[in-house]
């Protein structure tokens, strides 16, 4: 059975448009804006480098999403970071992903992290992305995401990926099932933001398992602390979102008994290594602030290697935890206050499930700040926050693969170039000592998807044509 609907992509986005346009009003609350009021007294303790006077603008705001994502942004103001660096920044605390990037679009915020994929898309004009020159400053963290799934999908057999032990056949199975089981208007799956990563893995996946996700079922876009409610109350099969918000869909919601729902896989089990979060600015800004910049991506850095450090993440899971960045506490008192912030920072990840088993894998990737697992570095100087303009390069084929765009651009390597600062990244980082891959372009091994489909940045047109499911892919007709 194949799922049809009346909606368009364009009908679905303006829902959506004015959906964040309500729930933006949440950005206002008397919260919002804690986190900048008043230094701590660590913060005070540092000695600025940099003097404030010289910066073209140093009092910024900076916008963050209340997930696990906000870390080193809060680790950049409690430790006194941007004040090292001689800025004065006003932390916003933003209601969505479209918030956070039209924060920076219309003048709002001074610079923001956005999903991976909202400037690349911004650059190239795909659909429900506004054209515009914004920029991607660095990578904030790489991985910290996953994909949960309900109960009523647990209950058709549905497990979560590693007890598939990389079976994708036998999960297609599972997963076509599960979808010619149900109305076609209950086959909805959630996203945090349209034409971005999380979407674009959604799609990968399904067609990876056999499933056109054109035809079988809706992507919708929902703020990431609205997720689990939502999915409580049957809004959705399945969603992909940011840390802690998986993790809390595995514990009793209200005065449930069980959780409502389970994670099926962690991002980096589509592709180990992705880029999910980058600092964007605007072109505008860069060329107008050139010291200000500086200071603030120097900032970030330092508080990203704060985060990487193994000694430092429980603190930082606790420290996100605050009602001014997450809000994320346990409502047990007896239990740790980093039980929802902590499986995806510290890594000690439960995968969950309802048969009371332990999927517990502990690991430091995932979620990566800064360094790299010895596999994965296996370039000179590259680390969690350098650029890779092949990773842009890679979003432009999702957006020609699903339909964003008619084709991909002509000049693809020059509007990466434009869009991922990755020249103004090396000098930064070699003003304080930081080593940087030289190439801007890597192939990514097929070990390293779920599908084991390569990606070679020098064939994008090749590397699309290999995926038979995709917009515009020929199709076969059988004459008798």
């Amino acid at each position: 059975m194949r799922y049809s609907t009346n909606w368009t992509r364009r009908q679905f986005l303006l829902g959506a448009s004015a959906t964040a346009a309500t729930v933006a009003l949440a950005s206002c609350n008397p919260m919002a804006n804690q986190a900048s009021r008043g230094l701590s007294a660590e913060a005070l303790e540092i000695e600025p480098v940099v003097d404030p006077r010289s910066l073209e603008k140093p009092n910024l705001t900076v916008g963050f999403v209340p997930v696990n994502d906000c870390a080193p942004f809060a680790v950049a103001w409690n430790k006194g970071f941007f004040r090292k660096y001689g800025l004065d920044v006003t932390l916003n605390r933003e209601a969505s992903w479209g918030t956070s990037r039209d924060g920076i679009l219309f003048g709002r915020l001074d610079a923001s992290p956005v999903v991976s994929g909202a400037v690349t898309n911004a650059r190239i004009g795909a659909e429900g992305a506004r054209h515009a020159p914004l920029c991607a400053a660095m990578t904030i963290h790489r991985h910290g995401n996953a994909m949960t799934m309900n109960q009523a999908m647990w209950q058709a057999g549905l497990r979560p990926w590693p007890d598939y032990q990389g079976n994708l056949e036998e999960f297609g199975k599972s997963f076509r099932s599960y979808f010619n089981s149900i109305p076609a208007d209950q086959r909805i799956w959630s996203v945090v933001l349209s034409s971005a990563i999380y979407e674009y893995f959604v799609r990968y996946l399904a067609a990876a398992a056999g499933v056109n996700p054109d035809e079988e079922f809706r992507v919708i876009i929902t703020p990431p602390p609205q997720m689990v409610s939502n999915m409580r109350i049957g809004a959705m099969q399945a969603y992909m979102v940011a840390e802690p918000w998986n993790t809390r869909a595995t514990f009793p919601l209200g005065r449930g008994k069980q959780g409502v729902g389970f994670t099926f896989a962690q991002g980096r089990e589509i592709w180990r290594g992705h880029p999910d979060r980058l600092l964007g600015v605007m072109e505008s800004f860069i060329e107008e602030n050139p010291k200000t910049y500086r200071s603030l991506v120097k900032a970030m850095i330092e508080a990203c290697r704060y985060c990487s450090d193994p000694n430092n993440r429980q603190e930082v899971a606790r420290l996100i935890t605050d009602p001014a960045f997450t809000g994320a506490k346990p409502a047990n008192p007896q239990a740790p206050i980093e039980q929802f912030t902590g499986p995806g920072i510290v890594g000690n990840y439960n995968y969950g499930g309802f048969d009371n088993k332990q999927r517990l894998v502990t690991t430091p990737e995932t979620t990566i700040f800064f360094d790299l697992p010895e596999d994965l570095a296996q370039i000179p100087g590259d680390h969690s926050t350098f650029l890779w303009q092949s990773h842009s390069l890679w979003l432009m084929t999702q957006a020609a693969r699903w339909g964003q765009i008619d084709r991909l651009p002509a000049n693809a390597e020059a509007i990466a170039r434009q869009g991922w600062q990755t020249d103004l990244y090396r000098e930064i980082a070699g003003e304080m000592g930081i080593e940087c891959p030289e190439s801007d372009y890597k192939v990514e091994p097929a070990e390293r998807f779920i599908d084991a489909q390569a990606f070679d940045p020098s064939d994008l047109e090749g590397y699309l044509r290999q995926f038979p499911i995709r917009a515009g892919a020929p199709q076969s007709f059988y004459l008798s």
